[in-house]
C-alpha cells in the first residue's frame, strides 16, 4: 500500500518536520508514505490565478486511477472510526494507493475538488496547510491502529 500526500508549499519549521518524520516512520508498518510538495503560488497574484496554478501543479502529480481525498473545509466531518473505514476503503478502491490533497493558503481549485473522490473536513477550525500535514498523518496512523484493533485510540 502507498499513501501519497500532495500539497502546496514547503515546511520550514523543524518541529513540524520532526513530527511529520515521526508519523511517517510509525506508518511504515502499514504503508509507504510519499509527500509531494508543489510550489505554492505567490501572494502577489490574484487568488483565482493562484488557485489555478496550484491546482494544475497538484493535478499533474496524481495518477488517473488514484483514489483521491481532498482536505476541504466544505468536506464531510467524520469520527476517527468512520475515517478509519474511509482510509481502508480508499486504499482498496485506489488499487492500494490513496492520495490526500492539501491545498495552499487560498484553498483548492474547482478542478481539484472535481477530481476528488471524497472531500474531508478535519475540523471547522482553520489550520495552516503545514500543520495539516502533521495532523492528517497522525489521523491516518490512528485509522490503521483502529482498523487492526491495536492500542492507541481512546
Amino acid at each position: 500500500m502507498k499513501l501519497q500526500i500532495v500539497c502546496a508549499g514547503k515546511i520550514k519549521e523543524k518541529w513540524l518536520n520532526d513530527g511529520i518524520a515521526e508519523y511517517t516512520k510509525r506508518l511504515s508498518k502499514y504503508t509507504s508514505v510519499e509527500i509531494i510538495e508543489v510550489p505554492d503560488a505567490p501572494d502577489s497574484i490574484p487568488e483565482s490565478q493562484a488557485l489555478d496554478q496550484e491546482g494544475k501543479r497538484i493535478l499533474s502529480r496524481i495518477k488517473p486511477n488514484a483514489y483521491v481525498i481532498v482536505l476541504d473545509l466544505h468536506g464531510k466531518e467524520m469520527t476517527s472510526e468512520e475515517w478509519s473505514e474511509h482510509v481502508i476503503a480508499g486504499f482498496e478502491k485506489g488499487g492500494a494507493e490513496l492520495v490526500l490533497i492539501i491545498g495552499g493558503s487560498n484553498g483548492l481549485s474547482p478542478e481539484l475538488v472535481a477530481r476528488a473522490n471524497e472531500r474531508l473536513c478535519l475540523s471547522p477550525m482553520t489550520f495552516t496547510h503545514q500543520m495539516t500535514r502533521l495532523i492528517i498523518l497522525e489521523q491516518v496512523y490512528r485509522a490503521f491502529k483502529i482498523h487492526f484493533g491495536e492500542k492507541y485510540h481512546k
